[in-house]
């Protein structure tokens, strides 16, 4: 009887995230019923929300003991129960970190053909299209305004900056540790950069702000948004997209200055989720592919090898060791 490894969440950690919260167990391999497809997992994404999953419900199911570790994920059909896919079809769906899964084909979104699988994942996938409804949609950024992006070298955050630049806006990131700052720089194109390590975050921010902040996307939350709240000009705007400094512990911090200095400055503040955009999707892609193309958008991508490196690749993104896209690949993309 064939076999599927899967990775469980095996309890939900009261503090930091570590391996012994997860388990890999083997299981029968699932069977498709009618409607449904069998897929073998390519790719799967790994996010911060991951970790917010675990905290609690948000705009999906929590995570709970027992549960595979839900995920993105690019796969294969290998099975399919119904007439809108065929074996071989390349699929995008929410899944779970397991090297096959079952789901209802009208789950099932077919992707188009790509050299690199892994380009639907990072640059025209998930982390492509955060990048860009969420500066372009949200942020509305204008050509010489000065747009600040926290976890600047990270999935999001990095094309954010070069996104901005495309747009003739100053980009500036912020992001941990000196060599992570250059890379930025010197990789990403960016104008300056924020080692927020550092003492003295309030002081750096304006020295590489001088002319305040327009645009601020917020990737971390906490102190580093409370910070950068005081130095946003008025009728600034700020895209918030996650608060990953908030999700892996127990004592969520700040910002302690709101309302008042949204009020102060007339700022607008705005969640937002990349689903929200879901019939905007081709406008993305579109303007992506041409940012790609003409060398102004460089693809990142940090992939783990192995379904079993998955815990160790969502610990690592959590202490924010990863550039670019962190994804693990779980087989090859096919031939």
């Amino acid at each position: 009887m064939s076999q599927n490894k899967q990775i469980i969440v095996k309890e939900i950690p009261k503090g930091q995230l570590g391996n012994e919260h997860f388990e890999i167990q083997t299981v029968v391999m699932p069977t498709p019923g009618d409607g449904e497809l069998l897929i073998k997992t390519i790719l799967m994404s790994i996010d911060a929300a991951n970790r917010a999953w675990m905290q609690g419900a948000t705009y999906r199911e929590a995570v709970k003991p027992g549960d595979v570790m839900h995920t993105y994920s690019i796969g294969e059909v290998i099975e399919s129960k119904s007439d809108s896919h065929s074996v071989g079809d390349i699929v995008a769906v929410e899944a779970g970190w397991s090297e096959h899964v079952v789901v209802n084909a009208k789950r099932a979104q077919k992707m188009p053909e790509m050299a690199s699988l892994s380009h639907l994942i990072s640059v025209f996938g998930i982390a492509g299209r955060t990048a860009y409804h969420g500066l372009v949609d949200v942020g509305r950024p204008v050509e010489g305004e000065t747009v600040l992006v926290s976890a600047a070298a990270g999935s999001v955050g990095g094309y954010v900056g070069q996104i901005a630049k495309s747009l003739g806006c100053r980009a500036v990131g912020i992001a941990g540790g000196p060599e992570k700052c250059a890379w930025v720089k010197e990789e990403l194109g960016f104008d300056d950069c924020i080692d927020y390590r550092a003492p003295g975050l309030f002081k750096a921010i304006h020295a590489a702000c001088p002319d305040g902040v327009d645009v601020y996307f917020d990737n971390v939350g906490g102190e580093i948004l409370e910070t950068v709240l005081f130095q946003m000009n008025d009728k600034g705007r700020v895209a918030c997209c996650g608060a990953i400094s908030q999700y892996d512990g127990s004592a969520p911090s700040g910002p302690r200055n709101l309302p008042g200095m949204v009020v102060v400055k007339r700022l607008r503040m705005e969640g937002f989720i990349v689903t929200d955009f879901a019939k905007e999707a081709h406008r993305a892609t579109k303007e992506l592919q041409q940012l790609v193309q003409s060398g102004k958008l460089k693809i990142q991508e940090d992939i783990f090898e192995g379904l079993e490196r998955a815990p160790d690749a969502l610990i690592g993104l959590l202490a924010g060791d990863n550039r670019g896209k962190r994804m693990v690949r779980v087989a090859p993309d096919p031939a």
